[in-house]
């Protein structure tokens, strides 16, 4: 996997049962999560790799020096070992988290 933000190019508002069925055919376990607003999460590694699907409002992944934003429909590709920080933006952000 590579890291790479894929913008949301579909007509219409993401879907959460949808996506989640996306996720698991791309072999992610996926879980939902919601940032009320302007959380901020410190720099972090994970052991696993993961899939980040925003469903509504936004959040900015912050990764060796750029700033990755993804808004609804937006998903993150974030290989396992990446050293990350976060922060949801004013409304905060509710997105779907795949790990595999």
């Amino acid at each position: 996997m590579k890291l790479e933000r894929i913008s949301w190019s579909e007509a219409g508002p993401p879907n959460e049962t949808e996506l989640r069925r996306r996720l698991a055919a791309d072999g992610f376990d996926a879980m939902v999560w919601s940032d009320s607003p302007n959380r901020t999460y410190a720099p972090h590694r994970h052991d696993h790799h993961e899939s980040l699907w925003c469903i509504r409002g936004a959040i900015t992944f912050h990764i060796d020096g750029r700033d990755y934003r993804l808004g609804p429909g937006d998903r993150l590709m974030l290989p396992r070992d990446t050293l990350h920080g976060a922060t949801a933006g004013p409304d905060g952000a509710t997105y779907l988290i795949g790990e595999r």
